[in-house]
C-alpha cells in the first residue's frame, strides 16, 4: 500500500503559516500531479496550493479556517493502483504521518482554475449512499442538519459543545458560510456580554470582536516594525497638477484604448524618473552590517487598498518600462491584488513606495514607510483651488504632496530635493521627459 503526504509547502517570502480558506477535493476523490487542491491565505495573498501526487484522496489535514504552519501534513494520498477501496468521507480525518520534503510544483502556473473533481465508484460492500431506505450502521447527522454541513473544522465543533453553543445561531464568515473559530468566540463573546439596561438600548451597538490574523495581521507587525525601527521624517508641498492633467488627456487622445495610461501610472513614471536623479531615497538600511543598500533597480510598490485590506504590489523593474508598459503592469497588478490573486513574490520586494491617498478625498496625510524600504511618497486629491500664476490669480488642479524618508538615509536637503523635483516634474511634465 503506498500512502504519501504532502505537508504545507513553503510558500516563499519567509512565510510560516497560512489558514485554510476552501478545500478543492474531498477525501474519496481522484486527483492528478499538479491538480489545484487547497486554496490557503497567508500573511501576504490568497493562494492555490497544488498537490504534487496522483490517486485518492484518504485524508485532509484540516478545514476552513485551521492554521497550519510550514511542514505539517495538509493532505494523504493513496497510490491508486495500491487499493481499490474507497475510504468514507469524514470530517474529522486522523493525522497520518510520513515523510514528504515535496516542493510546490505548479504554483502559479495555473490559468483555467482547478482540475474537474472525479469521484471513485464505491465497491457494492461500502457504499455510500443505498439507492434504497436502509438501516444506518451508524448514528450519523442528517445532511440538512446546519452544523454538519456549515462546520467543518472539528476544533471548531469541539469548542462549541465544550460552551453548549448551539451553532445554528452563529453568523458564518468563512468562504461559502463555512462557520470558522472566529465566528465562534465572537458568539460566545456576545452571548456572554451583560444585558443592557432599558435605559442604555437606544443608540448603542454590540462590540465587535475582529481577529488579528492574515493580512491585517502582516499589515500590523510590518507598520509596528517601521515606527519602531525607522526614524522618519515627512515633508510636504502643493503642486499645480493642471499641466499633468492636461498632458495625460493629451496622451491618451494619441494611444489606442488598450494603451491608455491612467493619472496613477503616469505619477509612476514621473516618481522613477525622481528617483534616477535621488537614489539615495531607493534604499534600505542593513542593520546587521551596518550598512545603507542603494538599490541599483526601482521595484516599485503601489499601496492599493482591498477587500481584504492594505497591500502593497511591487512593479519589479519598473525603471526599465515605458509610460505605456508601465500603466499595463500597473492595471494588471491592483486588479489581481484587489481579486486577492496575486501570488506572495509579487507582494514583496519593493525598494520605494508610492502611495495615492487621493482616491480617499482626503488632501494630506504623513504615511508610514513600507519597512524595510527607506521613503514612501503620497499625494492627496487633486481639485480646484486658486493659484497665483504670472502674477494673477487662477482657478488651478492642486494636489498636496508628502515624502515620509528615513532620516539615517538621507538628510532634510535630500529629501526636500526629491520632493521638490518630482513637484516640478508634475506642474511641469515636459522637462521630466528628458529624464524618462
Amino acid at each position: 500500500m503506498s500512502e504519501k503526504v504532502f505537508r504545507l509547502p513553503d510558500l516563499g517570502e519567509g512565510l510560516t503559516e497560512a489558514e485554510i480558506l476552501s478545500w478543492r477535493v474531498a477525501v474519496g476523490d481522484t486527483v492528478t500531479v499538479d491538480q489545484v487542491v487547497v486554496e490557503v491565505e497567508t500573511a501576504k495573498a490568497a493562494v492555490e496550493v497544488p498537490v504534487p501526487y496522483a490517486g485518492t484522496v484518504i485524508a485532509l489535514h484540516g478545514g476552513p479556517g485551521d492554521v497550519l504552519r510550514v511542514g505539517e501534513p495538509l493532505i494523504a494520498v493513496r497510490d491508486s493502483m495500491a487499493s481499490s477501496e474507497t475510504p468514507v468521507r469524514t470530517p474529522d480525518v486522523p493525522s497520518t504521518d510520513g515523510a514528504s520534503g515535496n516542493v510546490l510544483i505548479g504554483y502559479g502556473t495555473s490559468a483555467d482554475g482547478p482540475a474537474r473533481r472525479r469521484r471513485r465508484t464505491a465497491p457494492a460492500s461500502r457504499t455510500v449512499e443505498p439507492a434504497s431506505p436502509g438501516p444506518a450502521a451508524a448514528p450519523a447527522p442528517a445532511p440538512s442538519t446546519p452544523s454538519a454541513v456549515r462546520v467543518i473544522s472539528p476544533v471548531v465543533r469541539a469548542l462549541a459543545r465544550e460552551h453548549g453553543l448551539d451553532l445554528a445561531t452563529v453568523r458564518p464568515s468563512g468562504v461559502g458560510g463555512v462557520i470558522r473559530r472566529a465566528d465562534v468566540d465572537a458568539a460566545l463573546a456576545e452571548r456572554e456580554a451583560p444585558a443592557p439596561t432599558a435605559a442604555s438600548t437606544a443608540g448603542t451597538r454590540s462590540d465587535v470582536h475582529i481577529p488579528l490574523n492574515g493580512i491585517r495581521k502582516a499589515v500590523a507587525d510590518k507598520l509596528s516594525t517601521s515606527r519602531r525601527e525607522i526614524p522618519d521624517a515627512t515633508t510636504w508641498v502643493d503642486v499645480d497638477a493642471t499641466e499633468l492633467l492636461a498632458a495625460r488627456a493629451a496622451m491618451n487622445a494619441a494611444l489606442p484604448g488598450s494603451d491608455r495610461v491612467s493619472l496613477l501610472a503616469l505619477l509612476a513614471r514621473l516618481t522613477v524618473a525622481t528617483l534616477r536623479r535621488y537614489p539615495q531615497l531607493n534604499a534600505s538600511v542593513d542593520l546587521a552590517r551596518r550598512q545603507i543598500i542603494q538599490y541599483g533597480r526601482v521595484h516599485l510598490g503601489i499601496a492599493a487598498q482591498t477587500p481584504r485590506g492594505l497591500v502593497v504590489p511591487v512593479l519589479a523593474d519598473a525603471d526599465t518600462l515605458t509610460t505605456v508598459e508601465l500603466a499595463q503592469r500597473l492595471s494588471e497588478t491592483t486588479a489581481l491584488a484587489r481579486d486577492g490573486k496575486l501570488p506572495p513574490g509579487r507582494l514583496t520586494g519593493g525598494t520605494f513606495t508610492l502611495n495615492n491617498y487621493g482616491v480617499f478625498g482626503v488632501d494630506g496625510s504623513t504615511p508610514i514607510i513600507n519597512h524595510p524600504e527607506a521613503a514612501i511618497l503620497g499625494i492627496g486629491r487633486i481639485i480646484d483651488r486658486p493659484w497665483v500664476v504670472d502674477g494673477a490669480i487662477a482657478v488651478r488642479k492642486v494636489a498636496q504632496v508628502s515624502l515620509s524618508f528615513d532620516h539615517r538615509v538621507c538628510d532634510g536637503g535630500e529629501a526636500g530635493g526629491f520632493l521638490r523635483l518630482f513637484a516640478d516634474y508634475v506642474e511641469d511634465p515636459v522637462r521630466a521627459l528628458a529624464h524618462l
